[in-house]
C-alpha cells in the first residue's frame, strides 16, 4: 500500500508540544524547587530531553493517525469516490 500521499498534518507535532510542554515544565519546577539547581543546569538538561521525546514520539503518532484515517475510511483511502 501506497501511503506517500497521506498526510497525517500537524495534528501529530501539536499534540506533542502541549503534552510534551506540559511534563516537562511540571518536571522543571519540580526540579527548581526540590533541588534549587543553577540555571546553566535547566539549560543542559531541558533541551536534550524534550529534543530526544520530540523525535521519539514523532513518528508513531503520525503513524497512529494515518492508521486512525485509514480506519475510517478518510481522504484518498475512500474507494467509493
Amino acid at each position: 500500500m501506497d501511503l506517500s500521499a497521506q498526510d497525517s498534518g500537524d495534528g501529530p507535532a501539536a499534540l506533542i508540544i502541549l503534552v510534551l510542554g506540559f511534563a516537562v515544565v511540571g518536571v522543571a519546577i519540580w526540579v527548581e524547587l526540590s533541588f534549587a539547581p543553577p540555571y546553566w543546569v535547566h539549560v543542559a538538561l531541558w533541551p536534550p530531553i524534550i529534543l530526544a521525546a520530540t523525535v521519539t514520539l514523532l513518528r508513531p503518532l503520525k503513524a497512529f493517525l494515518i492508521a486512525q484515517q485509514f480506519r475510517h475510511r478518510r481522504g484518498e483511502f475512500d474507494e467509493r469516490g
